[in-house]
């Protein structure tokens, strides 16, 4: 594999993935608090899935962005049978609560050579190192607090996140303020060609990247994995 001059990382299911647990007290929390219809621990599970789907496609299709909140409340939505009954939820206070049971239940690397990886591509001094992610229930904001945990945060140039920013991938304009984003005291000279993209998703990472002329590896929804960046 080259030696490129930026590296752009996808985050979920790429870097790290979900903590089981986290989706377990979740679903409990919505089913103990917003469940005027006595839904089943499952089907409140089954309801996040569909919506997490949903607005995964739906954001990926228009290359906007749909809020955190916004996903809460169609899931609280959809477990009531589209009835008004909670129509008055503080939706600050119910990210926030989302946020600190994602921070006792934290996500993991992906893998053991996730942060290898990563690392070993910053030593090189040759190279510098972005974030590129969608997100969802959870926000940016709140990633950043993950990943300073997880010790990638260190290891990264920049973090762009669609909700701050308003697009999704693949989008091309995501991915062109990661090109506009990159330092140039540190990479005077940088062509498309110097630089990757690398994600899980083909619609979303390589599709996005590649309308734009960016170099793209696929990883972990394939047999490649992380470690092809140093073969």
């Amino acid at each position: 594999m080259p030696v490129y001059k930026h590296y752009s990382f996808d985050l979920w299911l790429t870097l790290i993935k979900s903590n089981p647990t986290f989706k377990k007290e979740r679903a409990k929390y919505f089913h103990n608090k917003f469940n005027h219809t006595g839904k089943t621990i499952d089907e409140v599970t089954a309801i996040f899935r569909k919506v997490d789907l949903m607005v995964n496609s739906i954001n990926e299709k228009t290359g906007k962005n749909i809020d955190a909140e916004e996903m809460y409340l169609m899931v609280i939505s959809i477990i009531n049978d589209y009835s008004a009954v909670f129509s008055d939820v503080d939706v600050e206070q119910l990210y926030q609560d989302m946020e600190e049971t994602l921070l006792n239940h934290l996500p993991e690397l992906y893998c053991s050579n996730s942060l290898n990886v990563l690392k070993k591509i910053k030593e090189s001094g040759a190279s510098t190192i972005s974030l590129l992610s969608n997100t969802g229930f959870i926000k940016g904001k709140t990633l950043r607090k993950i990943l300073s945990h997880l010790g990638i945060a260190e290891l990264l140039d920049f973090q762009l996140y669609s909700d701050e920013v308003r697009m999704s991938k693949p989008n091309p304009q995501f991915f062109q303020l990661m090109l506009d984003s990159i330092d140039r005291k540190k990479h005077r000279e940088i062509e498309l060609y110097e630089i990757i993209h690398v994600g899980d998703n083909v619609e979303a990472d390589h599709r996005g990247a590649e309308k734009l002329g960016i170099k793209t590896l696929v990883i972990n929804s394939n047999h490649l994995t992380i470690n092809q960046l140093i073969l």
